[in-house]
């Protein structure tokens, strides 16, 4: 999948490894010049941080620029797609009918996960599906040469050098060889696609034979899976999703991601589960959201759905994984409805300029359709005297 832009921070890293004071101000990482150069910074950094020699001297022997990286890096659109387009495709029957096998071949296991961080079964299990199809494709892209290359590349060197000495320390502890570092493009690792400071943070043995391995074995993928959706705040025993349907002439300007309002609010304005019943009438947070606006589904979402966000700040990954666990844990198939027309990728680079252009802080001009964006078109629909709900259409285009 496309990297998920989320650091723990170096210093998670030094502690878990016993590591030495950080390097002075004077010695800050640097990007691009001469690789060899960039390397021999690479080398010291990790020697400082504790690292052994034995491990810095292989994982750097590793080491080099690939190109194919750099293309990848440049050329990401996966999320351009709309909501249905990528759930449909993702939450497929046969993902659905796999994933129900493994959660009943490793119900133990879940067992104790959940008993241990809170996170339940279906959770983790929707995410393993969504980045590695359950461990039958961990991508093949060597791990060592992809963090050094987005490392050394100027564009975002500050995400992925901390993530390169990570994974020098993945070969210190033994957990896996260089040659056996092999993932995804951007350096994730293992069957839930981690990145290395997390594998290094949260790495567990689940299965006791000495060694974390997210590439092989199912128990350390699932107990360090939970450990680290722990970690971003999940609440035990909460909701994270749930379909839900809207009445009409619902005032569409409070469906946003960032309009979080008590349960209670939003039954009082007619809003009821997905199958017409009512809703709980309580104090629970919870924001609703429309994916591809008025006329398609309603979902919402509670404090647990932040979690998604944290795992990939993509709305239309998040709530497609969230979704998937949803199913994965009985819910019904949800209905699509008959959404409006919606943009393609240059049309909605086109919305974005022109909305730039009125003020608006719709973040890069990319074609996704971001929270930034949507923000921004509600607040245009509002003044237009049309239904606020973040959906641009191509009629919505031309008024602007």
């Amino acid at each position: 999948m496309t990297p998920r832009t989320r650091l723990l921070g170096s210093l998670a890293f030094l502690l878990c490894a016993g590591a030495a004071p950080a390097m002075a101000q004077d010695a800050k990482p640097t990007c691009g010049g001469d690789f060899a150069a960039f390397l021999d910074g690479v080398r010291a950094e990790a020697l400082a941080s504790g690292l052994s020699q034995n491990a810095v001297d292989a994982a750097v022997a590793d080491m080099r620029i690939d190109e194919k990286v750099l293309a990848r890096d440049r050329a990401q659109g996966v999320f351009a797609q709309n909501w249905q387009q990528f759930a449909t495709r993702m939450v497929s029957a046969y993902r659905l009918k796999a994933g129900q096998q493994k959660l009943a071949e490793a119900r133990d296991v879940f067992a104790r996960v959940e008993a241990e961080t809170g996170v339940p079964a279906p959770v983790i299990a929707a995410f393993w599906g969504l980045e590695t199809d359950y461990g039958a494709v961990l991508g093949d892209f060597e791990t060592l040469p992809a963090l050094a290359t987005l490392a050394h590349d100027c564009r975002r060197p500050d995400l992925f050098r901390p993530h390169l000495i990570a994974a020098i320390g993945i070969v210190d502890k033994g957990y896996l060889a260089p040659q056996e570092m092999r993932g995804a493009w951007a350096g994730e690792l293992g069957q839930t696609q981690l990145l290395p400071e997390e594998y290094v943070t949260f790495g567990t043995d689940g299965d006791g034979n000495g060694r974390v391995d997210l590439r092989q074995d199912q128990a350390d993928v699932l107990f360090t899976t939970g450990k680290y959706i722990a970690s971003l705040g999940w609440q035990r025993g909460q909701p994270w999703l749930e379909a839900v349907r809207v009445p009409d002439g619902f005032p569409y300007d409070r469906a946003a991601l960032v309009n979080k309002e008590p349960r209670s609010a939003f039954a009082a304005l007619g809003v009821t589960k997905a199958d017409g019943s009512a809703l709980e009438s309580d104090d629970m947070a919870a924001s609703l959201i429309l994916p591809l606006g008025r006329g398609g589904p309603a979902f919402l979402a509670f404090p647990n759905f932040d979690i998604y966000l944290k795992w990939n700040k993509s709305l239309v990954y998040s709530l497609t994984a969230a979704y998937f666990a949803t199913r994965l844990d009985g819910a019904e198939k949800v209905d699509m409805g008959t959404p409006a027309p919606g943009l393609d990728v240059d049309q909605t680079k086109a919305l974005q300029e022109r909305l730039a252009a009125r003020g608006h802080d719709v973040g890069k001009v990319d074609g996704i359709l971001g929270e930034n964006t949507r923000r921004a078109v509600r607040t245009e629909q509002l003044r237009l005297g049309l239904p606020a709900d973040g959906w641009p259409t191509p009629d919505f285009l031309a008024s602007l």
